[in-house]
C-alpha cells in the first residue's frame, strides 16, 4: 500500500526503524492542505487550506508496516486515516480529527523533521511557515 508522510516519517532512518518493510518512492504534494502542529504531543498534522500545499514522502509498505504505524500514530484515537487519489492510486496518510490549538513542536522532535525533509529533499520553506504562522 502506499503511505504519505509529512511530519517525523519523513526521516528515512527513522522509519525504517519503525516500518521495516518501508521503501521510500519519491517526493509529492499532498493539494489543498497544510502543515501544523498540534495536541498534547506538539505534533504534526494537516488542515484544509485550499491556497497551500503539504510536500512529503510517498512511501510503500506492508500491512504489518500499516499496523506498526497505526500504534505508532495512536489510531484511531488521536490520528484517523484519510485516503487520496494520486495518478489512481490510493494513498493513505493520517490527521488528526481533533483541531486543538497550535502548539510549537519539541526541539527533538523538529530536528527529526527537518533530517526528514533533509532525506527527502523538500522544500523547506513549508516547514518554516508552519512555524511562524502562528
Amino acid at each position: 500500500m502506499l503511505y504519505f508522510a509529512y511530519g517525523s516519517n519523513l526521516n528515512h532512518f527513522q522509519m525504517k526503524r519503525r516500518c521495516k518493510d518501508s521503501i521510500y518512492l519519491k517526493k509529492i504534494n499532498l493539494k489543498g492542505y497544510s502543515l501544523t502542529f498540534r495536541s498534547k504531543y506538539r505534533a504534526a498534522d494537516i488542515e484544509k487550506n485550499p491556497k497551500s500545499i503539504v510536500p512529503g514522502g510517498l512511501y510503500e509498505i506492508s500491512r504489518s508496516d500499516e499496523k506498526k504505524l497505526d500504534i505508532y500514530e495512536d489510531y484511531p484515537i488521536l490520528y484517523k486515516k484519510m485516503y487520496f487519489n494520486y495518478y489512481n492510486k490510493i494513498v493513505m496518510t493520517y490527521f488528526m480529527p481533533k483541531k486543538t490549538i497550535f502548539r510549537y513542536p519539541t526541539e527533538r522532535y523538529l530536528n527529526v523533521i527537518k533530517q526528514g525533509y533533509k532525506d527527502c529533499k523538500l522544500d523547506s520553506k513549508y516547514l518554516k511557515k508552519a512555524l511562524v504562522n502562528y
